[in-house]
């Protein structure tokens, strides 16, 4: 997919709770066509002020063709992601979008998407797509508190919405490897993003059990265009590889586990 540099509006900034904000962004007509964009890939966010040197990778929430709107959901960690989470309504932001690749969904018509923290970003996507082509997934989901599951409402009208919490807050009491549905639910493909060892544990099951699995890397990225060699990931049989250009989405057997 072809690459642009656009200055979107910030529409508003939403608190969803435990330091997580869903920004909505609007692309004026002055910039030109809405960009195709697909599950999976992700924007790079410059910090307005010039405080903040480089610019942030975030995966896209949603995208909107029709009203032209982009929602992106920001955990704030830093002082990079404070600033964006933190902007008036109105300013301005510079992207460069789309980047990375995509998750598959040829194929699939029993998918479980496996979210957690700001990893629930892609899997808004693309259980959004899989609706759209008239299958509702199922979406397991994991967090510290109830507080850290974020648009769980917005994703039970996509799909089945299952969760576990650390502390038994809400859901299963545990990991989203400790629910059920992850050893005894009928899969066909999953796919993952959120914390490297819950995407890890999830790969280790669907391995075990045979099915397809997708994961999306959270390695850090600096440009988003493999210049600066951050990202790198050494894959089975393929060494050193930039997931910002090749990725961030991967089949999971390409991780190593160790």
């Amino acid at each position: 997919m072809k690459k642009y540099s656009l200055q979107f509006t910030l529409l508003s900034t939403q608190e969803l709770g435990a330091g997580n904000y869903l920004l909505r962004l609007f692309l004026p007509q002055e910039q030109g066509k809405f960009p195709l964009m697909a599950p999976g890939q992700f924007v790079q966010v410059a910090v307005p002020g010039g405080m903040v040197l480089l610019r942030r990778p975030i995966s896209i929430c949603n995208a909107c063709r029709e009203s032209r709107e982009l929602w992106l959901l920001i955990g704030r960690v830093g002082r990079g992601t404070s600033i964006l989470t933190t902007l008036a309504e109105g300013t301005k932001l510079d992207l460069l979008i789309p980047l990375g690749n995509v998750f598959s969904l040829e194929g699939a018509q029993q998918p479980l998407l496996v979210g957690g923290g700001v990893g629930i970003a892609p899997m808004y996507f693309l259980a959004k797509a899989f609706r759209e082509h008239g299958i509702r997934p199922s979406i397991l989901l994991g967090g510290r508190t109830a507080a850290h599951i974020v648009l769980r409402e917005e994703l039970s009208l996509l799909g089945d919405v299952y969760c576990t919490t650390d502390n038994g807050e809400l859901g299963v009491h545990g990991r989203v490897t400790d629910h059920p549905i992850m050893r005894d639910g009928t899969f066909d493909r999953i796919y993952t993003c959120g914390p490297r060892g819950m995407m890890l544990a999830v790969a280790k099951i669907a391995e075990q059990r045979g099915i397809d699995c997708e994961v999306s890397l959270e390695n850090t990225m600096a440009c988003g265009i493999g210049a600066c060699l951050c990202c790198v990931e050494d894959l089975v049989g393929q060494g050193n590889t930039c997931v910002c250009t090749e990725g961030p989405v991967f089949n999971s057997r390409l991780i190593k586990k160790d």
